[in-house]
């Protein structure tokens, strides 16, 4: 099974791809991200974002895709600008694959780690870690792309839970 995995994003978005064989284990296949110049207009940077992500699903024909949902606590005005780019991502996937799912920043810590307050290095050191890489993915955005779509990997035993 072919899993994609986005870390939504305006100015970068991440994706990394996993492939999972039937005896549950995971190899890396690709991982990058899809960005936007910061001096272009919003609607302008959406359809680059839609056009990346539809490159994206197309190369890769992905059976699921996992996104992570979105959590901001601090400032507001870059989370709208975020949730703008999740919702052309997970428009464009829904209409390239169908099955998406979806998980908090908490659900891929904790799958990754056990522990849904780890931090950022250590999330990066096990997505090394499972997907036996000599180095942590770069940039961040890839690397927490890989790490979503490890997340579903090791929880879509759970069905349709996740689903959206």
């Amino acid at each position: 099974m072919i899993i994609l995995g986005f870390d939504p994003g305006l100015a970068t978005l991440g994706y990394g791809v996993i492939e999972k064989d039937l005896k549950g284990k995971v190899k890396m296949i690709d991982y990058g991200i899809i960005s936007t110049p910061k001096g272009v207009a919003l609607p302008e940077r959406l359809c680059l974002i839609e056009k990346g992500v539809k490159q994206v699903i197309e190369k890769f024909k992905p059976d699921e895709i996992a996104i992570e949902e979105l959590f901001f606590a601090k400032n507001v005005t870059t989370g709208i600008n975020v949730a703008h780019a999740r919702g052309v991502t997970l428009l464009t996937a829904v209409k390239s694959c169908g099955k998406i799912y979806e998980y908090t920043p908490l659900q891929i810590k904790q799958a990754l780690t056990g522990y849904g307050r780890a931090e950022k290095h250590q999330i990066q050191s096990m997505v090394m870690t499972f997907l036996s890489l000599k180095s942590i993915p770069k940039p961040d955005d890839a690397a927490d792309a890989l790490a979503v779509a490890l997340c579903h990997a090791n929880t879509n035993k759970l069905g349709g839970l996740f689903k959206i």
